[in-house]
């Protein structure tokens, strides 16, 4: 678009076929005092800026422009000068809203605001990562949505962010958005007492100036790096190139983004996975299909998803389980780390799953991930797979729930070493309040509900110690017991058991969780320790006659 004008023509309009077709009209109907003289600004911009690029060059060609203008009478030689500009600021006016279409204005608006977004955030963006500052994007689009507001009342042309300008601020060192305050009080000024100095500014000059801070920004080294790294992205690239060329900015930003999300949506319905085994003499889970040493753990099957969980990947999810589970399989783990959300078709066929395996009696857990996923099991209806003891927070803590404590049987006779294994700090940790989030203690006077009321049916007083989740960790447990402690007039009714003994098992069990920790953890002691103070404040406030033989029966205990 910008050639023309330095060859003495008028700016290239349309796109590249356009472009070139009025390049080469252009080329035809050379004014060469206009081309050297472009040709000449442009070398002497791209020197400086290599030998002194601090220094303003562009001020100085640009007031050197207008000395040859007057002194050497550049325009009856042909060089196109700026039109004559009349001083005074605009004045303001409310638009004739009745002179188009509002269909019209409502689609160009879209296109504006497409373009306006474009340049602003993945260009100026791009300034920033390089630079090392930060932009806020809503406050981006924000500022120039007041600023288009404005400009609509005084006949403006609609504002965005430019890259020549940038560039040129990038160059130079501008630092903050005074350098903008500065820019726009200086139109302002020439606007009222200058502006019979930009009749003599030569067209070609200011070319070369807006070329110059143009070549800056290019970024074709980009294309050699994506071509080596990633050929993906360089065909998203390419992509994204030949539309602006071909099609124009607002069709090739379209194109850009569409591919973008194309291979988003690609990759993570063929997503990274794989299923986990134990290398014999170590601990860590670990990819099968990397060594022919890795086994897996005997009748388990654990699958690592590495993608979050929507309708374009749940088949090969569901498909990979399928062909996963053999006749001997007990018991399917899930390493869920990398999910980080599910959608409603996804949910659907999780559901699916689970009731499938729970038909065959294979156990069925879902493991490792964040505990905001576990809000979303609760809003798309899965909850009670949560309830149910489906969803842990480690995947230790589901082979503790199947019963397998480390070393773990893996296939081929092999055996872990047992002096390597280091049980897992996190699984100390409350996993009642990763699932359950703030309904934690609602959820635990729910199922400790569920159990009294088997009580009634079966008088089974073992079975009132474990809840729908087995195996539970040691705070979780010491919570459950303090809540089902709360209890201890209606379990003792209920069952017909002598009160102290009732009491005395509460307190022998705490007891044992105490000195599992002191030994497998005593960094969690003190922390262990803290917790169960405020447990019983909580239930001395709540039930102090509970609370006072707790206490009675810890004295004796400690006699």
């Amino acid at each position: 678009m910008q050639l023309p004008k330095m060859m003495g023509g008028s700016s290239g309009v349309g796109e590249l076929f356009e472009l070139a077709s009025h390049l080469i009209h252009t080329c035809r109907e050379v004014h060469w005092l206009s081309l050297v003289l472009g040709l000449s600004t442009l070398f002497i911009l791209l020197l400086s800026k290599k030998l002194i690029p601090k220094f303003p060059m562009a001020v100085v060609v640009m007031a050197a422009g207008a000395i040859l203008s007057v002194t050497c009478g550049l325009k009856e030689k042909g060089v196109a000068l700026l039109a004559n500009v009349t001083a005074g600021l605009p004045t303001f006016s409310f638009p004739n809203l009745g002179a188009v279409e509002h269909s019209d204005i409502i689609g160009m608006s879209m296109t504006v605001a497409i373009v306006i977004m474009a340049e602003t955030l993945l260009a100026e963006n791009n300034f920033a990562h390089k630079n090392g500052y930060r932009l806020e994007d809503n406050q981006e689009i924000l500022a120039f949505s007041m600023g288009n507001l404005a400009a609509a009342f005084t006949g403006c042309c609609p504002i965005n962010g430019s890259v020549s300008r940038t560039t040129m601020g990038e160059q130079y060192g501008a630092k903050s958005q005074l350098t903008g305050i500065v820019a726009g009080l200086l139109m302002i000024a020439v606007l009222l007492w200058g502006s019979g100095f930009i009749q003599y500014l030569p067209v070609p000059v200011l070319t070369a100036i807006v070329v110059s801070a143009l070549m800056g920004a290019m970024e074709f080294h980009l294309a050699g790096k994506l071509w080596r790294v990633n050929r993906t992205e360089f065909y998203i690239f390419m992509g994204a190139f030949l539309s602006v060329l071909f099609l124009g900015t607002i069709y090739g930003v379209i194109v850009g983004i569409i591919l973008s999300f194309v291979n988003v949506i690609v990759k993570s319905a063929d997503p990274p996975r794989c299923f986990l085994g134990i290398l014999p003499g170590h601990t860590d889970l670990v990819d099968i299909s990397k060594y022919k040493h890795i086994y897996p753990i005997e009748n388990i099957v654990i699958y690592r998803f590495s993608s979050s969980l929507f309708f374009a990947n749940i088949e090969v999810f569901q498909k990979d389980i399928e062909e996963s589970i053999k006749e001997d399989t007990k018991a399917l783990i899930i390493d869920a780390s990398a999910i980080g959300s599910i959608d409603v078709t996804a949910a659907e066929r999780l559901q699916i799953i689970y009731r499938n395996l729970k038909k065959k009696n294979i156990k069925f857990y879902i493991t490792e991930h964040i505990a905001a996923l576990n809000d979303q099991f609760r809003k798309l209806g899965l909850g009670y797979m949560i309830e149910e003891g489906a969803v842990r927070r480690t995947i230790s803590t589901a082979l503790m729930d199947l019963g397998l404590q480390p070393p773990y049987p893996i296939k081929g006779n092999h055996r872990t070493d047992h002096s390597l294994v280091r049980k897992r700090v996190e699984d100390t940790m409350q996993e009642f309040v990763w699932a359950f989030g703030v309904d934690a203690e609602d959820m635990i006077e729910k199922q400790i509900h569920d159990q009294i009321e088997r009580l009634k049916e079966t008088k089974d007083m073992d079975s009132l110690f474990h809840g729908s989740w087995h195996q539970m960790a040691s705070m979780d447990e010491d919570e459950w017991l303090e809540h089902l402690e709360a209890h201890l007039t209606e379990i003792v009714r209920i069952s017909g058991a002598d009160e102290d003994q009732v009491a005395n098992r509460f307190e022998k069990r705490r007891q044992e969780l105490w000195e599992r920790l002191k030994k497998e953890h005593p960094e969690l002691a003190e922390n262990f320790e803290k917790r169960r103070q405020a447990l019983d404040e909580h239930l001395k406030q709540h039930h102090p006659e509970v609370y006072k033989k707790v206490v009675q029966l810890r004295n004796n205990l400690t006699v």
